[in-house]
């Protein structure tokens, strides 16, 4: 039961800890956005760099970039222009969806640039190396702090989840009400209407005297 448990909390870290790390290509002139949702208070590191196509030789200058990476409010927290590599690293004040945005200038004739982008959160981005380096701790000791930090990240993450789910029930119930009263006052405006087509009628035939 015991080495059950422990199998899923493992596989359950090992979720956590997979990084964000991806290859894409970016045509000049255009803009590619990666968003990741990130609780506040979350550490957050990223690393990216261009893809020489030409091993050996130096990049081409038609190889640069500029990476803006915003949070979901439009705050700032990284800026980099006209760059063939870069770094990031920040603790997220805000909970929501991060941008990391990347723009290669208009070329002519038109150049494909490749990236390579690599984004950490939360575990994942902590570096364990050193953490090793300074306390000078045993294997199995390192491997328990990463446990411990990995079931605090779950738990952390259940929270988090459990108050989105709030704010999505809160909003639902909110649009259920308004939607109510929109027909309400649909029905009342229609039967006015009605009431006021009626009356019309019935004088406009009196003044006809057909009634």
């Amino acid at each position: 039961m015991l080495s059950k448990s422990l199998g899923i909390i493992l596989i359950l870290g090992f979720l956590l800890n997979l990084s964000h790390s991806l290859r894409f290509d970016l045509q000049s002139g255009h803009t590619k956005c990666i968003s990741e949702d990130i609780k506040s208070n979350s550490m957050t590191v990223g690393k990216y760099h261009i893809v020489n196509p030409n091993e050996g030789t130096p990049l081409p200058d038609t190889h640069k970039v500029t990476v803006r990476v915003t949070s979901a409010y439009g705050n700032n927290y990284h800026t980099a222009d006209h760059v063939e590599s870069g770094q990031f690293a920040y603790t997220a004040a805000e909970a929501g969806d991060y941008m990391a945005c990347f723009w290669s200038p208009e070329h002519n004739p038109p150049v494909t640039v490749t990236v390579d982008f690599d984004w950490k959160t939360g575990v994942a981005a902590k570096d364990w190396g050193s953490v090793a380096k300074k306390g000078t701790v045993e294997v199995m000791e390192l491997e328990l702090k990463k446990l411990m930090d990995t079931v605090n990240s779950i738990h952390e993450e259940m929270f988090y989840l459990r108050e989105r789910e709030e704010e999505m029930q809160a909003l639902n119930r909110a649009t259920n009400s308004r939607m109510y009263w929109l027909g309400v006052l649909s029905v009342v405006i229609c039967l006015s209407v009605a009431g006021l087509q009626v009356w019309h009628l019935k004088h406009f035939f009196e003044r006809k005297k057909l009634l």
